[in-house]
């Protein structure tokens, strides 16, 4: 697993933390730093993971009314914890980091997707991920 894969994962651990606990973002990211200083074998993962997470945390209200925009029939309320910190995270990669190519933060969202959520998760982040992307990447 390349060290940008283990960094959205390492980011998607703290949104859903954050999340699930209904605290700031940036609560969770100062235990992820204590715990990055202390576990320096995964510091390759670390800095885009903070990244990600920060950018989410900065424009999370843009990036909560894109998905919202695009998926169709669908609240964040009503999506799954899990989704929508997926959602959220390829939201902010498609947004704001034009070097990653459009098909990576989809495929890594959708393999996400696939690996921790419901059978029916990897093809609804595909459709509002694939939407976002004609949107902002047009």
């Amino acid at each position: 697993m390349s060290a940008r894969s283990k960094a959205r994962k390492r980011a998607l651990d703290m949104l859903y933390i954050a999340d699930v606990r209904q605290v700031p973002l940036g609560e969770v990211l100062a235990e992820e730093a204590r715990r990055a200083s202390a576990q320096p074998q995964r510091s390759s993962s670390w800095p885009y993971a903070e990244q990600i997470v920060r950018g989410v945390e900065s424009a999370q209200h843009e990036i909560d009314a894109l998905i919202e925009q695009h998926a169709v029939g669908w609240t964040l309320a009503r999506m799954p914890v899990v989704d929508r910190a997926i959602l959220r995270m390829a939201a902010w990669e498609l947004r704001e980091n034009p070097e990653v190519p459009t098909a990576v933060a989809i495929a890594e969202a959708m393999e996400l997707a696939s690996v921790l959520s419901t059978d029916d998760s990897a093809p609804f982040v595909n459709g509002v991920l694939g939407a976002i992307a004609a949107d902002v990447r047009a």
